[in-house]
């Protein structure tokens, strides 16, 4: 008797396979079928079929794994997303700045030569001079109270994407600063810094746009980070700064 079924079930399965070449060759996937919830006891294939009239069930497949972050598998640390508007592309998200401070060609009289920097600590305005008259003009974030200070300084370093590491004055004050911290969009110098003198001060970007035009720092001058790359690109070491 079990020969005979097995024999009928062959010849069935022989058949339908010779009558219908077309589906067998089809490119057409077929639908899936979800797994069953609980396995039979008969092992599956042609004696599960002979057995219960069921078709064996595929078994499931393990879902696709989401894409790892290539940072993340490389140092452990997730990969930074880069925001933004200009030639520095690494803006955090903030308010937008205010209009008024936003870069601009204006009309200049001071006397100082073309290609030095003049900057207006009480207005929160950097000028750089273009020529007799004339000057690019950028707003700042400049020293908050008891921070300010005026004189004349040089351009003695620029860097891009610069470490920082916080002064012992700053440090005692602060006590929850890091002592060191690399280059990167959450790093407070921004994407560039022009090192003034021998002195702690710098002109440098900052990932707080919405901070342009206020008195926050503890004595550097900041611009957003598309400014301070615009301004990077145009003035050299040696450049003198004029500090109001």
């Amino acid at each position: 008797m079990f020969h005979s079924k097995l024999a009928s079930a062959i010849a069935v399965l022989w058949l339908s396979s010779a009558l219908s070449p077309a589906i067998a060759g089809s490119d057409r996937q077929a639908p899936e079928v979800a797994p069953q919830a609980q396995s039979s006891n008969y092992g599956g294939g042609l004696i599960e079929f002979m057995m219960t009239g069921r078709s064996p069930q595929p078994s499931a497949r393990a879902l696709p794994r989401a894409p790892r972050n290539i940072a993340s598998a490389a140092t452990g640390e997730a990969e930074p997303q880069a925001f933004s508007s200009g030639p520095a592309g690494y803006e955090m998200p903030h308010k937008a700045v205010d209009p008024a401070f936003v870069k601009q060609e204006v009309s200049f009289d001071g006397q100082q030569a073309a290609g030095s920097i003049v900057i207006d600590t009480s207005n929160k305005f950097l000028y750089l001079v273009e020529s007799p008259g004339r000057a690019l003009r950028y707003g700042i974030g400049v020293g908050r109270p008891g921070f300010l200070w005026h004189g004349e300084k040089t351009i003695t370093r620029k860097a891009e994407w610069p470490d920082w590491t916080p002064p012992v004055e700053m440090i005692k004050r602060r006590p929850d600063l890091p002592s060191h911290m690399v280059g990167g969009i959450a790093n407070p110098l921004g994407a560039r810094a022009m090192y003034l003198g021998s002195t702690l001060y710098r002109i440098h970007g900052t990932n707080e746009p919405d901070t342009i035009g206020t008195n926050v720092s503890s004595g550097c001058i900041r611009l957003t980070n598309d400014d301070v790359t615009d301004l990077f690109s145009r003035v050299r070491v040696g450049t003198k700064v004029f500090v109001m």
